[in-house]
């Protein structure tokens, strides 16, 4: 595995191995789900077998408990799971027979729960790993947590950074998918077309209303234009020309898929006006800028109103990367109330206590850009942490109490 990028996700991989019966690393095509297997089980005993080969899938449906139980002395890797969903029952019945744990490592590049044929979810059994594209620091080499810094008390002010506004466009360009990231734009743009062409028609087939990918496509098109913004799902039916009963249906899919996230609205009763509509965007900046026809070049000008919705599902995408390895646990949102205020992320922690921040393609900082999160400050009061508003400028800034201005790149670059 030479010339491999370490990937944070090992660490915490090889603790859940430690701890319980089966681990199950789920996450879109090509982020590297097989790669990290390997890596996992790099020290142990282990026999991998992948489910996209036509003969082991026919072992498999031959005689489940034979092929489940084929490897007892060492942990038996299954790639591609969902291929044969109903395996998750004779693994079950493996582990109440034998509970130690590390026996079985799964990766699935669609959903579990929601993959057609008989199933079973592994509760108590298993513990899932989401494993996303390369983040920022993983390219880099270098180590990220950037809740654990700010919530070390560093002083934000004090950070500089030397990515300017073109190296946001080339990081948006590149994306996540580490085939992708030494290619150059035509061969990506093959590489994007041929990857989301196979998913949709492919990977999506095996879930409930996964057969249309020609709608499929239309509604991810859609999301794309709309990259961060708010879902309304009457007005995505309406572009996709799809019956507005079965938009929910579809949505479903690309989530179980792993292409598209949703951030959920974060419903504090701060004023009792909060709205209670989801944000969704593509996960991939790269797909995403496909599907829009969008190129690293028209990203650039201080003028381009391309990279705003784009800029912010970037660093969304970069805090669920890091939520999977964090020190500290946390959940993302959105705030957004009747009367105007918004806030693009909440970050929500196991103690109650919340980060805030604002996102803009801009290189400097206005008073006008903490309005939101002022206001949750105000309203939230020794829960609020901090609030931030991440920009392209190149150094930190304190605004008022708690209240500060960071570059992007802060989320892997600080240290602390």
């Amino acid at each position: 595995m030479d010339g491999l990028l370490p990937r944070k996700t090992v660490a915490v991989g090889r603790e859940l191995l430690g701890a319980f019966p089966a681990v199950v690393v789920q996450g879109a095509r090509q982020v590297g789900k097989s790669t990290l297997a390997r890596q996992l089980v790099a020290d142990r005993a282990a026999l991998l077998v992948t489910l996209d080969d036509r003969r082991t899938r026919d072992a498999a449906i031959a005689d489940e408990t034979a092929f489940v139980e084929q490897f007892p002395e060492g942990v038996l890797v299954i790639d591609e799971v969902q291929r044969e969903p109903e395996l998750l029952l004779a693994i079950k019945a493996s582990i109440d027979r034998d509970r130690r744990p590390g026996r079985f490592l799964l990766t699935g590049s669609a959903d579990l729960l929601t993959v057609k044929g008989r199933t079973d979810s592994l509760a108590g059994r298993a513990a899932t790993l989401r494993l996303r594209g390369l983040s920022q620091g993983e390219l880099a080499g270098e180590p990220e947590d950037f809740v654990r810094t700010l919530r070390q008390g560093v002083a934000p002010q004090r950070f500089r950074t030397s990515w300017t506004r073109e190296s946001y466009a080339h990081a948006l360009a590149r994306g996540g998918f580490p085939d992708v990231r030494h290619l150059n734009p035509r061969l990506r743009n093959a590489w994007l077309d041929s990857y989301l062409e196979r998913v949709l028609e492919r990977d999506a087939t095996m879930l409930p209303s996964g057969g249309q990918s020609q709608r499929l496509r239309s509604v991810i098109a859609l999301l794309a234009a709309n990259q961060g913004g708010e879902l309304v799902k009457a007005r995505i039916a309406e572009g996709a020309e799809i019956p507005k009963n079965s938009i929910t249906a579809y949505l479903d899919v690309l989530r179980s898929v792993y292409l598209v996230d949703e951030l959920s609205p974060w419903t504090a009763n701060l004023t009792k006006r909060e709205i209670g509509r989801s944000k969704a965007f593509v996960s991939d900046s790269a797909l995403a800028m496909r599907l829009n026809r969008t190129t690293e070049q028209q990203l650039v000008p201080l003028t381009s109103d391309s990279i705003g919705g784009m800029f912010e599902a970037f660093v969304a995408s970069e805090l669920l990367k890091q939520q999977s390895w964090s020190d500290h646990d946390f959940q993302v949102f959105h705030f957004r109330d009747r009367d105007g205020v918004e806030v693009d992320l909440v970050l929500e922690f196991d103690d109650g206590r919340v980060l805030a921040i604002e996102v803009k393609a801009s290189a400097t900082y206005r008073a006008d850009q903490f309005r939101g999160l002022r206001f949750l400050r105000d309203k939230l009061g020794d829960r609020f942490i901090a609030g931030v508003v991440v920009g392209m400028g190149p150094t930190g800034y304190q605004f008022a109490d708690r209240l500060f201005g960071l570059p992007a790149a802060a989320l892997w670059e600080w240290r602390g």
